[in-house]
């Protein structure tokens, strides 16, 4: 993966996994959960999102349990988490989803919600489209971009063919 661009999506500090993934998911089917993606601060706000939109947080973006928060909101359609600071246990779930998700200290102080984000992963820099403002990141390691661009660890379990058959 090269670039990615999307709308942004604003959300301030602290945002927990149960926000993400709050406690009726655990009784829904797999398609019905990224709806209720969070709604208890943001209610309407999953119907709103399209494939390839991208959250743009403060401080400690995905604080709290190891739900499967990364998963939830890569099912409804966001390409990509920029925060001020995650959570590192979010970061490994993330990776783990095959969701991006990058540190990058100042963006919520130049990203506008509704805005076009573009981020360029050669370059390590994200820019606001509508005002032309770029910020450099710090890239994530090679063995968790890999886990990424293949879409998550459970597909280089099952490429490598380490996963037997469902039970």
């Amino acid at each position: 993966m090269n670039k990615i661009e999307g709308k942004a999506w604003i959300f301030g500090d602290d945002i927990n996994t149960d926000l993400m993934y709050p406690q009726i998911c655990y009784t829904l089917p797999e398609k019905e959960k990224p709806h209720h993606a969070m709604e208890a601060n943001r209610p309407g706000w999953a119907s709103s999102v399209r494939n390839g939109d991208i959250i743009i947080a403060g401080k400690n973006f995905g604080t709290g349990s190891s739900r499967p928060a990364a998963d939830n909101i890569k099912n409804l359609g966001i390409s990509c988490v920029i925060a001020e600071s995650l959570n590192g246990l979010f970061l490994r779930n993330s990776v783990n989803s095959g969701l991006p998700s990058l540190e990058v200290h100042g963006i919520s102080g130049i990203v506008k919600e509704g805005n076009i984000v573009a981020i360029d992963f050669s370059s390590n820099t994200v820019m606001d489209k509508e005002t032309g403002k770029v910020m450099k990141f710090k890239p994530l390691p090679a063995f968790l971009m890999e886990i990424i661009d293949n879409g998550g660890i459970i597909n280089i379990l099952k490429n490598k063919g380490l996963l037997g058959p469902p039970l």
